[in-house]
């Protein structure tokens, strides 16, 4: 049983300046909920208790967000809104969350190796807090069930288009059944050509307190970061790690066009919002229509 999880976002965020100056990148909000809740509702879905964020200068807002908010809640029962009331109290109920700083941004792995002491010598999850994955089954509970299975560290993967790879972790490896590999190789953001598969990591893993001895000596990698990827090629060389293609879609919100797009599939979901983007989206995309204020919300409205 995968108990804890360690959830990195110490980045800066510039690819979304100005929004970003004063607000988190994983606070963004996909409609309404921020991206990093979305991603700690995954983990807590797949059993997860115990969840660890890596932090960074600036990101004071991602722990207020999951701490309670007194003066607030008090607000919201004083105006009856019990449903404001209950979205307000879940994020701070969702699980036991821990934050940690990493001091400088010195790249994923480093992230991961920051939350040692609070994992301890037991396996654990790793999920990206830009990236959000939807399914029946969660994620990380699928990639749990292959480490109870094999003992040994998972990768997410997914099925990349031949132009995207550069972009992503690729794996090489032999397929054993299911949609399930033992990776031989990892390349982390191949050059044209040199991908050796098409299995792209998803920023999802299950990983044993091992790496955490790889990541002590591990020097800088690409960038002149701590490359995850390095400590797994590594770990591939002495445990052995299995990948897993993930069931269900995943939405990277590393670039602006990614998290408009994963807004408007989010939206067009929600019961309150889809019928009405459907019967408008046609006008928009043909310049008739404009950005028109709801009828039951006054342009001026506090809400």
């Amino acid at each position: 049983m995968i108990r804890k999880a360690v959830i990195p976002a110490a980045g800066f965020g510039t690819r979304f300046l100005p929004a970003t100056k004063a607000q988190p990148k994983e606070m963004l909000p996909i409609v309404d909920t921020p991206v990093i809740q979305l991603v700690v509702e995954e983990a807590v879905a797949a059993g997860i208790t115990d969840i660890v964020i890596v932090t960074g200068r600036g990101k004071r807002a991602i722990e207020n967000h999951f701490d309670r908010s007194p003066d607030l809640e008090v607000r919201l029962r004083e105006k009856g809104d019990q449903a404001g009331y209950d979205l307000v109290r879940q994020s701070a109920d969702l699980a036991s969350i821990h934050f940690i700083r990493q001091p400088d941004p010195r790249g994923l792995g480093d992230a991961v190796f920051c939350a040692r002491h609070h994992i301890g010598n037991e396996p654990f999850a790793v999920l990206l807090g830009d990236t959000i994955v939807t399914g029946r089954e969660p994620a990380t509970g699928q990639l749990a069930a292959l480490y109870s299975a094999t003992g040994r560290s998972v990768i997410g993967v997914e099925t990349a288009a031949e132009e995207a790879l550069e972009r992503y972790g690729v794996i090489g490896g032999e397929p054993t059944g299911d949609g399930t590999f033992t990776v031989h190789r990892i390349v982390e953001k191949p050059a044209p050509g040199e991908a050796p598969s098409r299995l792209a990591v998803a920023g999802r893993y299950i990983l044993t307190p091992t790496v955490f001895d790889i990541l002590a000596d591990l020097p800088p990698g690409r960038g002149d970061e701590i490359q995850l990827s390095d400590a797994l090629a590594r770990l591939i060389e002495t445990e052995g790690v299995s990948a897993r293609i993930i069931d269900g879609q995943r939405f990277d919100i590393g670039s602006k066009l990614d998290f408009v797009l994963t807004n408007l599939i989010f939206a067009l979901g929600r019961e309150e919002l889809g019928a009405v983007l459907r019967t408008r989206l046609p006008g928009i995309l043909a310049g008739s229509e404009g950005a028109q204020t709801s009828d039951s919300t006054p342009a001026d409205s506090p809400a």
